[in-house]
């Protein structure tokens, strides 16, 4: 293992069995999974019409928030 690699791979017969790593390693693996998988849905999302421009969300979201503080 290098210094700069913060897992081992362990193989059997030559091929890759399992990987083990650092907690730290772990971590930021699954947080970039987590953000892989947001990507992958927001990308269906386009792909199917479930989205608005960014200028009607902004629109509404300030639309929601007048509305909000007049009924305060």
């Amino acid at each position: 293992v290098s210094e700069n690699r913060r897992e081992v791979l362990i193989t059997q017969n030559g091929e890759a069995r399992a990987v083990v790593m650092d907690v730290d390693t772990y971590d930021r693996w699954r947080e970039a999974m987590a953000l892989l998988q947001l990507l992958a849905r927001a990308q269906t999302d386009l792909e199917e019409g479930r989205a608005i421009p960014t200028g009607d969300a902004i629109a509404g979201a300030r639309a929601a928030i007048r509305r909000a503080r007049r009924s305060v």
